[in-house]
């Protein structure tokens, strides 16, 4: 059960710093989760700064107390590549000499490494949080992993040796965390939604339905699993067309294309990224959402997508059961045959049956998932941190 008491006797805090390598819209969930929880943390009445690099570095004020940096790149042919910036460490150094909490998000550029390197240069009284957001799950260890081997032995594991509690948004996260040997505290608070006003925008019509997989189009979204799933079925629900929408990683939307060719499936479209109310637009154009994934930490697009009063088909690589516990969706195994038979379960339901699991879906994220509750449990996380006492029950020390 999720610790209820609330946040309290912040003020005077030195405040909480949070960093994370960018906030560019394609980078995916985390840009938006984090200033969310940002804001959320402001609005609670505690200091709060949001540090990230970007290429024109400059401060940003926001309103309701949120401190928004932007801090410049070193000029070095791999700064950009590595978000390195002299001038990023050096206000985290500051924060920390001044008793700031500093809490980073990511893993595997320098910004996500910085906080450890500026509490050893302040007082000990300093804490860090460190949040993987997913990225030491076995998929995503796996993809560049040339890369990353060698980051995690010069920088990356001695900088989460250091944290004082990880974050991780499920479950299934604080395994992961565990399995690659980290002992620290683990505090489980999953990512908030804002529930969006859903007037203003349409419902498709009745004589066309649309499934819907919204996100980064990368390997291991699972995408390749969904065409091949959707081609066994298309001929069977002529009314129905699939809509895959996000940037694309490696190369792979085209190779979905080429795949959705090979298979002679017809009603697939692999389209670039939309942002705003046009996302939003296509989640309330849509009666379906499909997450094929074969891992994520909390999975931003099922959230979103419920929010909308659309029901998922999400794998079991993304942390909700609640799908079918709320039922709101459908929780399968991985792999091809596991979406064929959902999607003919799915895709043979009257818009009405689909439409009910939407509301339901929506209403579980306005009581469980609003942003506010997230900021209460995160300060609880925060104040033990800095004044010690029994751990908040979000927290596992185990």
């Amino acid at each position: 059960m999720r610790h209820q008491h609330r946040a309290s006797g912040t003020t005077g805090w030195p405040g909480i710093t949070h960093v994370i390598a960018g906030l560019a819209q394609d980078q995916g969930g985390p840009s938006y989760s984090v200033p969310a929880l940002a804001a959320a943390l402001a609005r609670n009445g505690t200091i709060v700064r949001l540090r990230s690099v970007e290429e024109q570095g400059r401060p940003i004020g926001d309103a309701n107390g949120l401190e928004r940096y932007a801090h410049p790149p070193g000029g070095g042919p791999l700064d950009l590549q590595l978000r390195r910036s002299p001038e990023l460490l050096q206000a985290l150094k500051a924060d920390a000499c001044a008793g700031a909490i500093l809490h980073a998000h990511g893993l595997w550029l320098m910004p996500n490494v910085y906080p450890a390197w500026a509490k050893r240069r302040a007082n000990a009284g300093v804490a860090v949080v460190q949040s993987p957001r997913g990225m030491l799950g076995r998929e995503a260890l796996k993809i560049s992993a040339w890369k990353k081997r060698p980051f995690w032995w010069i920088f990356q594991r001695s900088a989460l040796a250091a944290a004082d509690c990880l974050h991780a948004t499920a479950r299934s996260e604080h395994e992961e965390i565990r399995a690659v040997g980290l002992k620290a505290p683990v505090a489980i608070v999953p990512n908030g939604i804002d529930l969006p006003m859903l007037s203003e925008f349409s419902r498709p019509e009745a004589s066309k339905r649309v499934a819907l997989s919204l996100g980064r189009i990368h390997p291991k979204k699972g995408l390749d699993r969904l065409v091949r799933a959707w081609a066994q079925i298309e001929s069977e629900f002529q009314s129905w067309n699939l809509r895959v929408v996000g940037p694309g990683e490696l190369g792979h939307d085209h190779e979905l294309r080429a795949l959705a060719r090979s298979l002679r499936a017809k009603r697939i479209s692999i389209e670039a990224p939309i942002y705003g109310e046009a996302k939003l637009a296509a989640y309330r154009g849509a009666d379906l959402f499909i997450l094929p994934t074969l891992n994520e930490n909390f999975a931003m697009s099922v959230a979103e997508a419920l929010a909308a009063e659309i029901p998922v088909i999400s794998t079991k690589g993304a942390p909700w059961p609640g799908l079918e516990t709320e039922r709101c969706g459908w929780w399968i195994d991985q792999g091809t045959e596991p979406l064929v038979t959902a999607l003919r379960t799915a895709l043979a339901l009257p818009r009405e049956a689909l439409g009910a699991m939407g509301t339901r879906g929506r209403a579980w994220m306005a009581r469980d998932f609003g942003w506010d509750r997230i900021a209460v449990d995160m300060l609880d996380v925060y104040r033990w941190l800095r004044l010690g006492g029994e751990p908040p029950s979000t927290v596992r020390l185990d």
